[in-house]
C-alpha cells in the first residue's frame, strides 16, 4: 500500500460537510470500530478516535439525520483500488 492509497484521516458521507470526499467514498471505505466491522458509519476520525452513526430514523429540524458520536479505536481501509491502479500494476 502506498501513501496515495491511505484513507483520509477524517471523512464524512454528508455532502454539506467540509470533510466530504466523493472520490474516496466512490472507492468504498471499510470501517472497523473497536475490533468490529461497521457498515452504518456516517463520519469518522482516525486520529481523534471516534465515529458518528445515525440515531435510527430520527432527523433534526433541517431534515438531517441525528447522529451519535462513539469513541474508540478506528481503522479504515479502501474496499476497491483507485482508478488506473489496476492498469499500472498489470
Amino acid at each position: 500500500m502506498t501513501d496515495t492509497d491511505q484513507t483520509p484521516d477524517r471523512l464524512s458521507s454528508n455532502p454539506r460537510s467540509p470533510h466530504y470526499d466523493e472520490a474516496a467514498l466512490a472507492r468504498g471505505i471499510g470501517i472497523r470500530f473497536k475490533g468490529q466491522q461497521r457498515h452504518d458509519v456516517e463520519e469518522y476520525s482516525r486520529s481523534e478516535g471516534w465515529i458518528r452513526v445515525a440515531l435510527g430514523k430520527k432527523v433534526d429540524r433541517h431534515g438531517q439525520p441525528l447522529t451519535l458520536k462513539l469513541s474508540g479505536e478506528v481503522e479504515a481501509w479502501f474496499e476497491r483500488p483507485a482508478e488506473g491502479a489496476e492498469e499500472a500494476s498489470a
